[in-house]
């Protein structure tokens, strides 16, 4: 599981290193289950899943009923794609401590497995607000909202991720591919709602020129202006493509029109002032 490496209790040293309690006291095991504890972590580290589940069966029927022993029982199961009883597990050791952080993102990284994006989210957006410099819980949560479709939130995780790593390429290019799903998905609602809309018309004009293809782009944004003639912006794509393919008169009149609608803009001005300069 993508998680579980990093969720584990340790073994030898779990003492010093296991999440703490809301108390800010460490949960602890006597001597004897410390020891069964460990032997449990190291099975499942070296994919004994029998040994670990038996092992951890055995420290909570030992009187060990603690979050972390809830949580490496959890990881036996998920490891199993036994998915319900990892749950179960999971649940258990947030109920014991609501800011032990493993188990939500175990909980939510299960769920997300299961397709049951909404109720990973919630769990993801917990353990971001308990962990919120943590990237990898920022990257899970992002996973659950891509695959819930949920694109405006999408883009809020990888804005979170550049601003802890403003320098990583990696978070550059999925913040990008972020944003490219989200401009995809408002065209898809706009396409939805209003079919015959210029916005929709204009949108479509926009991809087909981004990828290559002005002579349809040409029609969209034709078909956008005979939507909505006081629209910005579609007379300015339009003569822009005019310009491209020579026909100058024709960049002209759109230029001016798109003027007559934006007196003040940049664009329209720096173009009409191309095509009027010999």
């Amino acid at each position: 599981m993508y998680f579980a490496a990093l969720c584990l209790s340790s073994g030898g040293g779990a003492a010093s290193q296991r999440p703490a309690s809301r108390t800010g006291e460490p949960p602890a095991l006597s001597a004897p289950m410390q020891e069964v504890f460990n032997q449990g972590v190291e099975a499942l580290q070296s994919g004994q899943l029998d040994s670990a589940e038996k092992a951890f069966l055995q420290v909570l029927k030992g009187g060990g009923r603690l979050p972390f022993v809830y949580n490496d029982l959890g990881i036996v199961y998920e490891e199993r794609g036994e998915r319900e009883q990892a749950l179960a597990q999971f649940r258990e050791a947030i109920r014991l401590d609501p800011n032990y952080v493993a188990p939500h993102v175990l909980m939510g990284s299960t769920l997300l497995a299961m397709s049951r994006f909404r109720e990973a989210a919630r769990e993801l957006e917990v353990a971001v607000r308990l962990q919120p410099n943590d990237p990898l819980v920022h990257l899970q949560l992002a996973k659950a909202y891509r695959r819930g479709e949920d694109y405006p939130r999408v883009v809020e995780q990888f804005q979170a991720l550049r601003d802890l790593a403003p320098q990583d390429p990696e978070y550059v290019y999925q913040t990008t591919r972020a944003y490219l799903d989200l401009s995809a998905w408002c065209f898809q609602q706009i396409a939805h709602l209003q079919p015959n809309s210029a916005r929709a018309y204009q949108a479509l004009g926009e991809n087909f020129r981004a990828e290559g293809r002005p002579e349809i782009a040409l029609r969209a944004f034709q078909r956008a202006a005979e939507a909505d003639p006081t629209l910005p912006e579609i007379h300015l794509a339009l003569a822009e493509i005019y310009v491209e393919q020579g026909k100058i008169a024709e960049a002209r009149k759109e230029v001016e029109q798109e003027l007559a609608i934006l007196p003040t803009s940049a664009a329209a001005l720096a173009l009409k002032k191309k095509i009027d300069t010999p």
